[in-house]
């Protein structure tokens, strides 16, 4: 199974594909897509639309993995990086492949198997699943692969594919 982690933002998406078959991490293709602060808004959303698109084209997941959004202070950061989700979900959907989320807690538990664990935990443990020389960057792309593996881990059974495809 082939899928697509997302680490949701309006600055910085983090996205990488992983193949997954009978228990083994493979990866695919990595990354982030950049958006300047000084682009006006929409035209980062746009940006964030069509780069996601040309990715979800080239590289063919069967899913996507995207983290469910966790705030404490700053709403309006919230606002807009909702509204980047939004396209990102949009981008999936319009591709036709399966939408799943996980919080952060559930992305710490299934690659540390702690759900405390600390950021640098998390990408150590990203970077030994995937066999790769050193922790991706920018950070953003190391959670979005964490949240690949997560769905791996927690959900990401042929089955359940199948199931969800049929909807």
């Amino acid at each position: 199974m082939r899928i697509l982690g997302i680490d949701p933002g309006y600055a910085i998406v983090g996205w990488g594909i992983i193949d997954y078959q009978g228990g083994r991490f493979t990866p695919q293709d990595f990354g982030a897509v950049l958006t300047p602060a000084e682009m006006p808004f929409v035209k980062r959303l746009q940006q964030i639309y069509t780069d996601l698109t040309t990715i979800i084209e080239r590289l063919s997941p069967d899913v996507m993995a995207i983290e469910k959004l966790y705030f404490q202070n700053n709403q309006k950061t919230a606002i807009e990086v909702a509204e980047a989700r939004g396209v990102i979900l949009l981008a999936a959907q319009n591709s036709g492949i399966p939408i799943f989320e996980y919080t952060p807690l559930q992305v710490k538990s299934a690659v540390t198997g702690f759900g405390q664990a600390q950021k640098p935990q998390v990408m150590e443990m990203t970077k030994r699943l995937l066999r790769l020389p050193q922790v991706p960057k920018p950070d953003d792309t190391a959670d979005a692969l964490a949240i690949a593996i997560c769905h791996a881990q927690m959900g990401g059974t042929e089955l359940k594919l199948r199931i969800m495809k049929g909807r």
